[in-house]
């Protein structure tokens, strides 16, 4: 199982210089897994894009609804957030060591608890892991 971070996600449903990279993994990925959060937070990267006018708002619904049908379809394995996520995120950034950001926390909290990498294309996110003893991979 690999823990898929958002940053790879939005790579691969579109279109940038690392889609055909991110593709190859996730193809190639036994058990991807994604959590609520990923949902939030490539419906928030989409979002952007379409503020920004790189999408459409078209564009926006058709990934979105692809990514879903992708999680209907078990594409994906869906793990939830717990409890015990958010009190290993906080403890993480009250230690005051890493550039971890509040979302990235939890992450890698569920990465953690279930034992799995993370790939990822932040290279904070996997700085910060690797300070937490989290395997992470970095697309770059």
């Amino acid at each position: 199982m690999l823990y898929i971070d958002t940053s790879v996600l939005v790579a691969y449903y579109c279109p940038e210089s690392m889609s055909d990279q991110v593709e190859g993994i996730l193809i190639n990925a036994d058990n991807p897994a994604v959590s609520q959060l990923t949902e939030i937070e490539i419906a928030s990267a989409i979002a952007r894009k379409i503020r920004e006018h790189a999408f459409s708002k078209e564009d926006g619904y058709n990934i979105l609804s692809l990514f879903q049908k992708h999680i209907d379809q078990k594409s994906f394995i869906y793990i939830p957030i717990q409890t015990k996520h958010y009190a290993i995120a906080k403890n993480w950034l009250t230690q005051f060591n890493t550039p971890l950001r509040s979302l990235d926390a939890i992450h890698l909290a569920i990465a953690y608890k279930k034992k799995i990498p993370i790939l990822t294309a932040d290279a904070k996110l996997a700085s910060s892991a690797k300070i937490l003893g989290i395997e992470a991979i970095l697309v770059t």
